[in-house]
C-alpha cells in the first residue's frame, strides 16, 4: 500500500512540489519501493546509508522524491555546511582575536620618540600589541637613547624595539642610532620629520604636508599654514583621521611591523 500511495502522489498532470530535506544524521526516512525504514548514517557520493532498528545498513541512491518522511515524499539533499563566522580584521590588517584578554606584559618593550608617536601606534596596532603583551613607551626624544638603553638592561628575554623619526642618512637621528651596538636592540625608523607626516595627506583632507621653514618648529608651522589652531588641535585632527593601516605611509608600516616581530620573536 505504501508503494501504491507513493506512486499516486507523483502521477497525474498536477504534480506536487516535492520538498528538499537535509539528510542530517539520525533523520528517519523510508524507501517507498522496498519499505525499508532507517535513520541516515552518512552520505556518500550519490548515495545515502540508512540503518534500521536491528543495526543493519543499506545503501540507497539519492534520487528526486526518493524517500518518504512521515509518509510524505521528500528529496534528500546534503546538509548545508555551517556558516563560518566572518573574520574581523584589526586596524593593522591582522585577524582580530575575539574575546581577547590582554596577556601579561612582556619584559621587552617598544620605545617611540614621543606621546603622539605612542598614540598613533596604539591607534593602528593596539590590538596586536595587547595580543602579544607588548608595551609601547615614549622616550621624549632620542638624545637620551644610549643612556636609557643602559638603564633598561637588555637581554634575550628583555629586548627593545625603537622607532625613530627622520631616520635618514646624515641626520642627527642617524648618528645617534649608529652608536647603538646591542644585539637585543633593534632601531627602525621612517624618513618623515615628524610622525604626523607619516599619515597620508589624503586621510586628513589635504593635498600635501606643508614645507616648514628652517628654524620654525614643524608642528607649529604646519598648524599655522593649515589654519589648524594650536598644536593639540592639529593633533586631534591627524589622529582622528586615522582608522587603519591604509591611512599611513608604507615606511612607517614596515618599521613598526619589524619592531613587533623583533620583540615577540622566541629566543634563539
Amino acid at each position: 500500500m505504501r508503494s501504491h500511495s507513493y506512486d499516486d502522489i507523483l502521477a497525474g498532470p498536477r504534480r506536487r512540489k516535492i520538498p528538499e530535506v537535509a539528510a542530517e544524521p539520525g533523520l528517519v526516512v523510508e524507501d517507498p519501493r522496498s519499505g525499508y525504514c532507517g535513520a541516515v548514517v552518512r552520505l556518500e557520493p550519490g548515495t545515502v546509508v540508512l540503518e534500521d532498528r536491528q543495526g543493519r545498513h543499506r545503501v540507497f541512491p539519492l534520487e528526486p522524491a526518493g524517500f518518504l518522511l512521515e509518509g510524505k515524499p521528500v528529496t534528500l539533499v546534503p546538509p548545508k555546511a555551517p556558516a563560518q563566522p566572518a573574520r574581523r580584521i584589526s586596524a593593522s590588517g591582522s585577524v582580530k582575536v575575539e574575546g581577547l584578554r590582554a596577556r601579561t606584559a612582556r619584559d621587552s618593550r617598544i620605545w617611540v620618540e614621543g606621546k603622539h608617536d605612542a598614540e598613533l601606534v596604539e591607534r593602528v596596532w593596539g590590538h596586536d600589541l595587547r595580543v602579544e603583551g607588548v608595551v609601547v613607551e615614549p622616550l621624549d626624544g632620542v638624545d637620551v637613547l644610549a643612556e636609557r638603553i643602559g638603564e633598561f638592561g637588555t637581554g634575550p628575554q628583555r629586548r627593545l624595539g625603537v622607532l625613530v623619526d627622520h631616520l635618514v642618512a646624515g641626520s642627527k637621528e642617524s648618528r645617534l642610532v649608529e652608536a647603538i651596538h646591542d644585539e637585543h636592540v633593534l632601531v627602525t625608523g621612517h624618513p618623515y620629520v615628524d610622525i604626523w607626516q607619516a599619515v597620508k595627506p589624503a586621510a586628513v583632507g589635504i593635498e600635501r604636508w606643508p614645507v616648514v621653514p628652517r628654524g620654525v618648529p614643524w608642528k607649529e608651522g604646519v598648524c599655522a599654514e593649515l589654519g589648524w589652531g594650536e598644536t593639540y588641535e592639529g593633533w586631534q585632527r591627524v589622529l582622528g583621521a586615522v582608522s587603519s593601516f591604509r591611512d599611513l605611509e608604507t615606511p612607517l608600516l614596515g618599521a613598526v611591523e619589524r619592531l613587533i616581530d623583533f620583540v615577540t620573536a622566541p629566543e634563539g
